[in-house]
């Protein structure tokens, strides 16, 4: 049986989680929801704190494609309701990343991605 969707986007969440720790990044938050739209990790390192879009599609092209500008205003009005509800973050360098997943490729992490 295939997995779906949503089970591989599961996967690559957890790769993503795993991928981020071994890079020495502590994972602050995973998937956080707002009503306004979700980031699938908050990671942190030193004082630089990134919002991490994971895509993973058949190409790392499509992957990358996928952030498209919809997709990052969503993330960048989460940022702001996660950095209301945490002041203490005030004074971090902040990034928006993205991981870029995709079968028989090499994970591409894009730091400052918008």
């Amino acid at each position: 049986m295939a997995a779906t969707g949503y089970q591989k986007g599961l996967w690559a969440e957890s790769f993503a989680r795993l991928y981020f720790h071994l890079k020495g990044y502590r994972v602050l938050a995973e998937r956080f929801k707002t009503p306004v739209g979700e980031i699938d990790l908050i990671v942190k390192r030193g004082r630089q704190l990134a919002f991490v879009e994971v895509k993973l599609r058949g190409t790392a092209v499509e992957a990358l494609e996928a952030v498209h500008a919809r997709n990052r205003a969503r993330v960048s009005r989460a940022a702001e309701l996660y950095l209301q509800k945490h002041p203490e973050y005030t004074g971090y360098e902040l990034r928006f990343d993205a991981l870029v997943l995709a079968p028989y490729a090499w994970p591409r992490h894009i730091r400052n991605a918008w």
